[in-house]
């Protein structure tokens, strides 16, 4: 591995490096299997919205979730404006799940 000038990097900045890389992928893989969690309890809740005729959105609870996520951030020293900024994302698609559950519940059989 050399820099872009060409310098040997010293080996135990490349272990370093590499091992630094290897807590990222694993946290990244944690990341993944976590949401992966997350969506399948929001899938249940979709369904029983479905079945009990609520609204796939519930603009309260998404109010609480992201000043309690915007709190969590602070805490733990990360952007809280990032932390909204995924929260809203993840929000966006999980009401995206709910409104497709809902559509099927509604017509069933198509």
């Amino acid at each position: 591995m050399t820099t872009s000038n060409n310098h040997a990097v010293d080996p135990a900045v490349r272990a370093e490096l590499a091992r630094l890389r290897d807590s990222i992928d694993n946290i990244d893989a944690a990341v993944v299997h976590m949401l992966a969690e997350r969506f399948k309890c929001t899938q249940q809740v979709g369904h029983l919205k479905a079945n009990h005729a609520l609204p796939p959105a519930d603009p309260d609870r998404e109010a609480q979730q992201i000043a309690r996520l915007r709190s969590l951030a602070e805490n733990a020293k990360l952007d809280p404006a990032f932390a909204e900024k995924l929260l809203n994302f993840i929000i966006a698609e999980v009401i995206r799940h709910h409104e497709r559950i809902a559509d099927d519940t509604a017509t069933p059989g198509e």
